[in-house]
């Protein structure tokens, strides 16, 4: 069992005054920052802050610390250290590989996005149309918000260079099954781009063992600064084309981020590698592979939030006033819970605040997603979302509220 006092002590949040008697809902907008990540980054700020690798000691220490935290997280994720980068953002890096891909793809050849996606993986790819690229939509139900598997299957042919899915959408929650999904693409010799910013918080994945070859996510969702982590497999990465300066295409990691690195920002990531394993060194004893503590503290992860996940979908199941997007089974959805209210979701937002709960109400950029179940965007739905450190006590205060509103 995760020990949640001991979780919460890393985060600072808990410990400020002007956010007592908070819950905070709204974690897949972005996450508490844990204290490794801020004592990083300002020990960065403040000792390092000078060009980072020159031949003087505060630029030795500046870049030790920026390749430490490639190196860390790439290894808790099974990839190669080089296979990690950094970028602006997750949206800025999908638009550098489009344009990328925009370049290395022929006029009548084919990519499939979903429209299940934050706009951040959909836009940019579906802009390649205006390139001679075949668009072709993968589509949820309507009713439910899956993407089924056997959908994809109609689309793929040997026209497909590439496939785009998020690992978990971040207004209908399910968990797709990326490896099955990967596999697909692969089979008629498609490249795949998983969002992974929505399921990041809740565990790194192993990348390598999901077989994707390009990986998204947010650090700024995940406990640390705010930056977008890309993992590019060597295959992939090697054959676009390089769209950083032409002196550095032959190091990978540089090879998709054109502007110029956060150097402190990445500095500080390595914040996050020292959280996870603060959490794997607590709970375990046994010492293994950086990738098996980063699978052990995955899992502390995801039952902590399925334990307290469940009684939320049971809540909302039985609500005929509200209409809950995606499973109402704990086991393979996100705890990232969105509902249809049938009104304006904002409206609800403002007045949960008063109750001390800090969610949301908005279209959070799945506007796709919203059209394709039926559902007004423009009104969007009501947002609640939490992660491992959230505990009983806010998930009780929730449903006390909830009940008093709807």
């Amino acid at each position: 069992m995760l020990d949640i006092d001991f979780v919460r002590s890393n985060f600072p949040a808990f410990e400020q005054s002007n956010l007592e008697g908070l819950a905070f809902f709204e974690n897949a907008g972005g996450s508490y920052t844990c204290r490794q990540v801020i004592d990083r980054l300002y020990r960065f700020y403040t000792q390092r802050k000078v060009q980072p690798y020159g031949p003087y000691e505060p630029a030795q220490l500046g870049g030790a610390e920026m390749d430490e935290a490639r190196e860390r997280l790439a290894a808790l994720m099974g990839v190669e250290t080089d296979e990690l980068s950094f970028g602006p953002s997750t949206t800025q890096n999908t638009y550098v590989l489009a344009q990328a891909f925009g370049q290395w793809m022929q006029p009548g050849d084919a990519i499939v996005v979903t429209n299940q996606d934050h706009e951040a993986n959909s836009g940019p790819w579906r802009r390649l149309a205006d390139r001679g690229i075949e668009v072709r939509e993968w589509r949820i139900n309507a009713e439910t918000g899956h993407l089924d598997p056997q959908d994809l299957a109609a689309l793929l042919d040997d026209k497909v260079r590439l496939v785009c899915f998020p690992h978990c959408s971040n207004v209908v929650g399910e968990i797709n099954q990326v490896a099955d999904i990967c596999a697909m693409a692969q089979a008629v010799g498609a490249f795949t781009c998983v969002d992974g910013v929505s399921y990041a918080p809740h565990g790194l994945p192993n990348v390598a063992q999901m077989g994707a070859d390009i990986y998204l996510f947010s650090s700024y969702k995940t406990y640390g600064p705010h930056q977008g982590i890309m993992v590019i497999r060597r295959a992939l990465g090697e054959t676009l084309p390089n769209q950083g300066h032409y002196f550095n295409q032959g190091s990978l990691y540089k090879r998709f981020t054109p502007a110029g690195p956060d150097h402190a920002q990445i500095a500080a990531s390595a914040g996050m590698a020292d959280y996870f394993d603060a959490l794997y060194e607590h709970h375990f004893n046994e010492q293994v592979s950086p990738a098996a503590r980063g699978a052990a503290v995955h899992t502390l992860m995801r039952e902590q939030e399925k334990m307290l996940l469940q009684p939320i979908l049971n809540y909302l199941r039985q609500k005929n006033s509200v209409r809950l997007l995606g499973p109402d089974q704990a086991e393979n959805r996100a705890p990232t819970v969105a509902v249809d209210l049938g009104k304006p979701a904002n409206d609800v937002a403002q007045k949960l605040s008063d109750y001390g709960i800090m969610a949301g109400g908005d279209n959070f950029y799945a506007v796709r997603a919203l059209e394709g179940m039926g559902i007004n965007p423009d009104q969007g739905v009501f947002r609640m979302s939490f992660v491992h450190y959230t505990e009983q006590a806010e998930i009780d205060k929730l449903l006390n509220a909830l009940d008093d509103i709807i």
